[in-house]
């Protein structure tokens, strides 16, 4: 025999409980989220408006156009990064730049060399501080992202970049033979890591930046059969994923001096996704500011160009691309006001950097990365603008001055 029940009793402030008993939702509120803080901590639960909104931090890339598709600046502290594509596109290339540009802003970088091909020279020239650069060259997968999760946890690094996914074998497939099979290993040791390393990193403000090859699945008719190894946890766990690819050669004459690289944005969780970003990668040299300068400015209506020629106001910058690039290389004013230009339009402010005093080491002052330079001048430039602020510690334009 069936009973009907009759109509649900409307709820309003006040609420039925089981015993009959009238309860206040606001009183039940405050009753469970004491209990939560009491339990977890105070802040583990709290309203969004008591929270302070503050803008996303990020860290450049070092690619000016890749900066501003991707809507903030750079790639977003605290969270998980993907950088894929095909051999010799630029990944690892990309992977320095970023590193170089957190240790410039006085943070420090790990590298975790799975693919045991880290070139320190090359990291050098894009401007790596290979000195101060934490390595590791792990025997496996595990011990790989064991190393990156003690990282992160010590709360100190600004970025741990882990190159690459394909190259995190599992101890298991190590050990075994050649041809054992061994199904979803290495899938399920990303997941497990990506669930530890993704709470971590929020709270630590570390940026984890994981390359990515390219593997093609087999008796796909339809769409692309392209896919990456390691299993789809970095794909939902990745806020920032960046498909790198090479679309032509760059030549000097017959000479080829570098490729040309087209960077799509194809995950972003924090600004508009599927922008896509070109710029130059030069052999030997890393990716070309003032070739990206050149193109943004011909974009923003900046730069002009006239047949052959390039031209900034009244300054003509040179014949041909190669000529107008070793001119902004050599003039360097005029292409940090390009640069400022540029960044005006696009609405992409300057990451700040630091000026260090070269004799005690101590941070005087953050200043625009802009403004910030290798010489002394920097730090005398900061005291002499604001003398009594330096020597006492008092704040000026907005940024407090603080020894490191």
């Amino acid at each position: 025999m069936f009973h009907i029940a009759g109509p649900a009793p409307k709820l309003g402030s006040d609420a039925q409980g089981y015993e009959g008993e009238t309860v206040d939702k606001s009183e039940a509120l405050g009753s469970a989220v004491a209990q939560i803080e009491k339990q977890f901590g105070k802040g583990a639960i709290m309203r969004m408006g008591d929270m302070p909104l503050a803008d996303i931090d990020y860290v450049p890339t070092g690619a000016l156009p890749l900066d501003i598709a991707l809507g903030i600046g750079g790639l977003p502290r605290g969270r998980i990064v993907e950088i894929f594509g095909p051999e010799a596109s630029g990944k690892t290339t990309l992977l320095y730049h970023v590193m170089a540009q957190a240790q410039k802003r006085g943070g420090l970088a790990a590298f975790i060399d799975a693919e045991h091909s880290l070139d320190p020279a090359y990291a050098r020239r894009i401007g790596v501080n290979t000195d101060e650069l934490l390595v590791s060259q792990p025997d496996h997968g595990e011990q790989a992202l064991e190393i990156a999760d003690l990282l992160v946890r010590s709360g100190s690094l600004d970025i741990v970049a882990i190159d690459s996914v394909a190259a995190l074998v599992p101890k298991a497939e190590i050990e075994g033979e050649m041809g054992d099979t061994h199904v979803g290993l290495q899938a399920r040791l990303m997941s497990q890591a990506l669930r530890k390393l993704a709470g971590t990193l929020n709270r630590a403000g570390t940026i984890c930046v994981f390359t990515n090859q390219l593997r093609e699945k087999i008796g796909v008719m339809f769409g692309s059969p392209e896919t990456t190894p390691g299993g789809r946890a970095l794909k939902f766990y990745s806020s920032v994923r960046l498909d790198v690819r090479r679309i032509e050669n760059l030549k000097e004459g017959a000479e080829v001096i570098g490729s040309r690289a087209r960077v799509k944005v194809v995950k972003n969780k924090v600004a508009p996704p599927f922008r896509q970003a070109e710029f130059d990668i030069l052999y030997g040299e890393g990716v070309s500011r003032e070739g990206s300068l050149l193109d943004l400015g011909i974009e923003y209506d900046i730069v002009t160009k006239s047949g052959a020629y390039f031209s900034f106001g009244d300054d003509r910058l040179g014949q041909g691309r190669n000529a107008a690039r070793a001119f902004l290389i050599e003039h360097t004013d005029i292409a940090d006001e390009i640069e400022g230009r540029i960044r005006e339009a696009s609405g992409i402010s300057a990451a700040p950097a630091l000026a260090v005093d070269p004799e005690t080491g101590e941070v005087l002052e953050v200043v625009p990365v802009a403004e910030a330079t290798d010489s002394p001048n920097t730090a005398d430039a900061a005291r002499s603008a604001d003398p009594a602020g330096a020597a006492d510690g008092a704040e000026g334009d907005g940024a407090e001055v603080k020894a490191a």
